[in-house]
């Protein structure tokens, strides 16, 4: 796909985050909103957490790198419809409610698990559009397929049979928060509100302060 496309594919992503955000009510509680798009898998398994090392446009990115920071981690793929744009763009907005100090010490994580169509300077223009500090990263499908293993995280391909994707991916859609010690230290619910993440962040950066 090329930069154009991907912008036009992001902006509709967009229009329809917005609309998610202004009229869905991710607790369930109201039913004026039909139930559409893709159902988010549960947890594989129960998440343990651990280092990793996975490849983004600048280079590797290994978590023990990152050891004195917040990380939220998320699995997804570029060409998820609905779900993996609604999650990021709530990461987004809580991260926007950090102060430029409690930025610089929080980092976001974007696993791909369709490494086959999301090589890494994909992954970087994909996440750039929702905020700076998401960082796209992907590897070998055995080398995906480890880390999700630490984490719980759940992904099969559906075939699309008839459609210009040929497939898409089906996916947990857990967000999660690793502490400055790299340990895992919650899990956070698809579409969780953004005030609850920003909340989550900032009681571990709370923490880390003498």
């Amino acid at each position: 796909m090329t930069g154009h496309r991907l912008l036009i594919a992001i902006l509709l992503m967009a229009g329809l985050t917005t609309w998610l955000l202004l009229f869905w009510d991710p607790t369930g509680v109201s039913d004026s909103v039909p139930d559409k798009g893709q159902v988010p898998l549960e947890l594989a398994a129960r998440p343990t957490g651990g280092d990793f090392t996975l490849d983004s446009a600048t280079g590797p990115v290994r978590l023990a790198d990152l050891r004195g920071q917040v990380v939220l981690l998320y699995f997804g793929y570029t060409a998820c419809p609905d779900i993996c744009p609604t999650n990021l763009v709530f990461i987004a907005n809580a991260l926007r409610g950090l102060r430029q100090d409690e930025l610089e010490r929080t980092r976001v994580l974007f696993v791909s698990v369709d490494p086959e169509r999301d090589e890494p300077r994909r992954l970087a223009e994909y996440a750039a559009y929702f905020h700076p500090r998401i960082q796209g990263i992907t590897g070998t499908p055995e080398q995906v397929a480890q880390v999700a293993r630490l984490y719980g995280a759940a992904y099969r391909r559906a075939e699309e049979a008839g459609s210009a994707m040929g497939y898409l991916v089906d996916h947990s859609a857990y967000t999660y928060v690793i502490d400055p010690s790299g340990g895992l230290s919650r899990t956070l619910d698809h579409a969780t509100p953004p005030l609850e993440i920003l909340a989550a962040i900032r009681s571990l950066l709370d923490a880390e302060q003498p």
